[in-house]
């Protein structure tokens, strides 16, 4: 439902929790800024203005420099460490001329129009994730948002937009990450973004590093070394030291920003498995929570490999469920290399525990050679985001294939039938919706030997897989910082609010996919989201080999019926759906479903009042 605009605010704590920002540059009312650095390892800190003036900061204590400078909002600054090294502000709200370049200072005030806008509840969330810089920037996504609000959307979800170097990356070698990256737009565009999305009835969410910075342009090692610790390395070098309480401070603060200064809806929280200190996840979720006025809604999201079940009691809604997603893309795809080699033995039992009780590993030991998990069966279906793809599953790939491209189409939808209407929440990818065929592939803009040992890096992680084993076949994989491997990743995005009156036979393939999507989403939206709180698994069975049944009660006590069949042969319903009228059937003709029998590749829901 459109929010209109009025002088009620939902962000009555607005101003209290920017006052308590203590990393970065603030333009004051009297027209002055305050200029704060962290920068311990230095003995000496400037700041150096665009326009030429260059002033001392005052050492305070524990590593704090200081000061207040006439200059107003859109001044260029850089900081100048023992009066050689010239470095941007870690926190800077903007960047002039990329990661290496001048920061500048940021006003935040903006005319928002939505400002009796709450938010929604956890359980009506509908995830869309989507790359900013594929779409073409912050103000083309915002002219996509109608034909996702049409389709049944309700929540964007944008890849990081922290700034990184060059104009090209999946944003995870982010290296500023208080500054939206400038070639999508400016500030004021991504704020237009949210409150557009607001007006339509959507939340918009924002994938957040909080576990490295990327390998160019962290400059954070030349004066405050103490950010990382060097006794534990993650895939990307040192890890983040959250022991120290400026560093917490820093990232706590980065996400208060988002929300209170851009009205993000809520976070999603990479890799967070990397991250030694969970007690930092308990804190950051903690201070969010208590700066929230108590009819907001804003919810935190987890991408955590160690399944950790206890998280998801400590003030965070949901974790993204990739058991689900590996056990799927297998029956799918049939596809046992990597990581799929843990769901390619007795994919139907390990499917049917994920339905039932969420995570498939709850302590049990992966192909790693480590236990992995913990006991998940007593949280709500809703704390789990089941997807089949995302910027991951799909990227990670050597060549970048979606689904579309390499699994049978009614098993696909036999799977998306699931995926939309159980009472996990679902997550699409951007392109989804239409079936969409061209790669998505890993893509970013470094420069000499950094590029080239990405690249190289690249293909010697799939040295490994039978297909990539040649090393002919490797320089196959496109090359990650060529410019044609972004534009061979860009899709075409037009609006399809008119398929739904059209008859099937005069559909495209695209627009076929797109009603199919738009039907499962409104029956989610009228028969399953308003009683998912309360909901709850009251089992699986296991119909045969790659079918299976699984069941809920909801919280208004209808029991909702999933019946899936991902073989190649024909099972019998088990339990019997004795005839009754389905919610929604995919590939069942109406005298197989008299019959009760469930054909290849198909699904029946059925819900019971």
């Amino acid at each position: 439902m459109p929010y209109s605009t009025t002088t009620k605010s939902a962000f009555t704590k607005y101003e209290s929790v920017q006052e308590t920002y203590s990393h970065g540059a603030f333009p004051l009312p009297d027209g002055t800024t305050r200029f704060s650095l962290w920068a311990p390892d230095a003995d000496k800190v400037d700041v150096s203005l665009g326009d030429g003036r260059l002033y001392p900061l005052e050492y305070k204590k524990n590593g704090w420099y200081s000061t207040r400078v006439e200059c107003v909002a859109g001044t260029a600054y850089r900081y100048i460490i023992n009066g050689k090294a010239r470095v941007p502000d870690p926190a800077a709200r903007l960047q002039h001329g990329d990661a290496h370049g001048l920061s500048c200072v940021v006003d935040q005030a903006y005319p928002w129009q939505t400002n009796s806008w709450e938010g929604l509840p956890w359980h009506q969330t509908v995830l869309y994730e989507l790359h900013v810089g594929l779409i073409g920037g912050f103000s083309k996504v915002e002219r996509l948002l109608p034909s996702l609000a049409r389709l049944g959307i309700t929540a964007i979800e944008l890849m990081p937009i922290n700034e990184f170097p060059g104009t090209r990356n999946w944003g995870y070698d982010g290296v500023l990450p208080f500054a939206p990256e400038a070639s999508y737009g400016t500030p004021d565009e991504l704020k237009r973004l949210i409150d557009t999305a607001h007006s339509l009835g959507l939340m918009v969410f924002l994938d957040v590093v909080y576990n490295h910075f990327g390998p160019d342009g962290n400059y954070l090692g030349e004066y405050a070394s103490g950010f990382f610790r060097h006794d534990i390395h993650t895939p990307w070098g040192a890890a983040i030291d959250f022991r120290k309480r400026e560093v917490r401070d820093f990232f706590c603060e980065n996400a208060l920003m988002w929300i209170f200064d851009y009205r993000f809806d809520g976070l999603r929280l990479d890799a967070v498995h990397t991250i030694s200190e969970k007690d930092f996840l308990v804190e950051l979720a903690d201070r969010v929570r208590s700066a929230l006025p108590f009819n907001r809604h804003v919810h935190l999201i987890l991408e955590n490999e160690d399944n950790s079940a206890s998280l998801l009691e400590e003030g965070f809604n949901a974790q993204w469920n990739d058991d689900g997603h590996n056990v799927l893309h297998y029956l799918l795809t049939g596809e046992d290399e990597g990581y799929y080699a843990d769901f390619a033995k007795s994919p139907t039992v390990k499917l049917a525990r994920c339905l039932g009780e969420g995570f498939i590993y709850q302590g049990e030991m992966s192909h790693t050679g480590r236990y992995r998990g913990e006991p998940s069966a007593h949280l709500s279906p809703t704390a789990f985001v089941l997807f089949l793809q995302n910027h991951d599953q799909v990227g990670n790939r050597a060549l970048g294939e979606r689904l579309p491209q390499i699994a049978d189409p009614d098993a696909l939808k036999a799977a998306v039938t699931l995926m939309l209407l159980s009472p996990m929440i679902p997550m699409l990818f951007m392109g989804e919706e239409w079936g969409e065929k061209h790669p998505f592939l890993y893509f970013t803009d470094h420069e000499d030997n950094l590029a080239k040992a990405v690249r190289d890096g690249r293909r010697a992680e799939f040295a490994h897989f039978t297909q990539f084993q040649d090393p002919s076949m490797r320089q196959q994989i496109p090359d990650p910082n060529a410019i044609s491997t972004f534009l061979s990743s860009r899709i075409e995005f037009t609006g399809n609010s008119d398929t739904d009156e059209q008859e099937e036979g005069q559909l495209s393939e695209r627009e076929r996919w797109w009603s199919f999507y738009q039907q499962l989403l409104t029956l989610r939206r009228t028969h399953v989201t308003p009683f998912l709180p309360g909901a709850r698994s009251t089992g699986t069975t296991i119909m045969g080999p790659r079918a299976i049944r699984a069941a809920w009660i909801l919280g208004n006590g209808s029991q909702l019926g999933i019946y899936l069949n991902l073989s190649h042969s024909r099972v019998m319903a088990s339990p019997p759906w004795d005839g009754e009228h389905p919610l929604f059937r995919h590939n069942v003709a109406e005298s197989d479903y008299q019959q009760g029998i469930l054909p290849p590749y198909s699904a029946v829901v059925i819900m019971r009042l």
